[in-house]
């Protein structure tokens, strides 16, 4: 029966593409957020979907798998919304139904539209599966890249780290700072960690608040914290609202809480005439 079905599909595909098209020019895709689709846009997406959805008729399973892995790449790449494609199947779904019910007796009509919905529930179902792995790859992508990028701790000296925060800190930003900054010091081994917040626009109550609890974590395991990077306008902004930051050393510059980090490890910065004489840097 299965054969008999879709070689009934396939006799009739131009019919049934048509009438499909047909249906779906009311019906509009839309894209993920504020995402801009024209009508352009619009319909040559439908007539892919059309395409991937008829030529399964013809593929092999797996060749069927790698057209829907094509497409739900497309679709998640380009911020359309999956639900309305699957949505737009029920449409063909009746197309196909209509024409069966015409064309076959009562009692073939119960078992060719159970093949009929068995094969369209294994497009769905192949189209779903390859958009979840697509969109679980593009997760880990952006989970990776956003802990890279978020502030790595980089080790300056021996004992002594320097995170770097550029842009702005927002709640799920801090979290990640917070595993990274955690993570460096029993990574690194780190004595001393100096927080730069040169790159940070605005130091507002939130903000302070991460940094405090920075601060605090990095005390609990067991190395000291410095605040460095408070610009003139950031320094007046804490005054201003109050913000209490005496828990922690702050540094104006880079250079000076460096300098203040070598002292608490019990090390200076020799003079060249020093370093000739004394080998450098004193341990």
């Amino acid at each position: 029966m299965k054969s008999v079905v879709l070689q009934h599909l396939k006799d009739n595909k131009s019919l049934y593409i048509e009438e499909w098209r047909k249906s779906l020019e009311q019906h509009e895709f839309t894209k993920q957020g504020s995402t801009f689709s024209s009508k352009d846009m619009q319909q040559e997406m439908k007539d892919e979907f059309i395409s991937v959805v008829f030529q399964s008729i013809e593929l092999s399973i797996e060749e069927n798998r790698d057209a829907m892995h094509r497409f739900a790449n497309r679709l998640i790449y380009n911020g359309w919304a999956f639900s309305e494609f699957i949505r737009s199947l029920q449409a063909l779904r009746r197309v196909v139904l209509h024409d069966v019910s015409a064309n076959f007796t009562k009692e073939e009509f119960v078992d060719v539209s159970v093949v009929f919905e068995d094969w369209l529930d294994e497009q769905i179902t192949r189209l779903a599966e390859e958009f979840s792995k697509i969109q679980d790859e593009v997760m880990t992508m952006q989970k990776t890249a956003m802990k890279e990028l978020s502030a790595p701790l980089i080790p300056v000296f021996n004992k002594i780290s320097v995170m770097p925060i550029v842009g702005t800190i927002d709640t799920k930003r801090a979290a990640q700072i917070m595993e990274n900054l955690l993570e460096g010091i029993i990574e690194h081994r780190a004595q001393v960690v100096l927080i730069d917040i040169t790159g940070v626009p605005v130091v507002d109550t939130m903000v302070a608040h991460h940094i405090i609890k920075a601060s605090e974590a990095v005390r609990l395991v067991g190395a000291e914290c410095l605040l460095v990077g408070i610009r003139p306008e950031i320094a007046q902004t804490i005054v201003n609202l109050g913000i209490d930051l005496d828990a922690f050393t702050t540094k104006s510059t880079l250079k000076k809480g460096i300098e203040a980090a070598l002292e608490l490890t019990n090390r200076t910065i020799e003079t060249n005439e020093q370093m000739q004489s004394n080998g450098g840097l004193k341990r």
